[in-house]
């Protein structure tokens, strides 16, 4: 029996990206946003969205995508990650896209390593690919990676190391 997957399209530049529909909470307009001193480039700040803060990322900053002016389309993606609710700002979100599991081609070797881990797959719908994402890989906390401190044996202690500064990847908690 063939399921469709059923995913929320939404566009980053010139590029349509899809996520589950069960990974998104809600699709907001983009309200005026407090920025966070010291955070990272792509998070933008946080919003109050009926009485919860909420942290929101740009998700063209966080791809790599050069800024353009904010415009009436633009849209925050508000996903649950580890119990709290983030904000993905994105250029336009318009439809919920079916794909049957028959035009969805996983993610090659190539999206596995580094910043790219988060798209799962490919989808073909009328004529185009839309890039699957992973809304819990795309948040993962991975801003402040944990080693253990090999200059002292410090036992079960552990250190915290800063990722590379280019990394917009972070604890979400912090700023929410």
């Amino acid at each position: 029996m063939n399921h469709d997957l059923q995913i929320v399209g939404f566009q980053v530049g010139r590029e349509t990206f899809g996520a589950p529909i069960t990974s998104l909470h809600e699709i907001v307009r983009v309200p005026e946003i407090t920025v966070v001193p010291d955070a990272p480039e792509c998070v933008e700040g946080v919003i109050n969205l009926r009485g919860k803060i909420v942290s929101v990322i740009d998700l063209r900053k966080r791809f790599g995508e050069k800024s353009i002016a904010p415009s009436r389309q633009n849209r925050i993606l508000v996903v649950e990650h580890k119990g709290r609710l983030s904000g993905l700002i994105v250029d336009s979100a318009s439809e919920v896209i079916r794909i049957p599991d028959a035009d969805v081609e996983p993610s090659g070797t190539i999206f596995q390593d580094g910043r790219m881990n988060c798209v799962t797959g490919l989808g073909k719908h009328k004529g185009r690919l839309i890039v699957l994402l992973d809304m819990a890989k795309l948040l993962e906390d991975s801003g402040t990676r944990i080693v253990k401190d090999e200059k002292k044996d410090t036992g079960n202690k552990r250190a915290a190391v800063p990722a590379p500064q280019n990394s917009c990847f972070m604890r979400m908690e912090k700023y929410s």
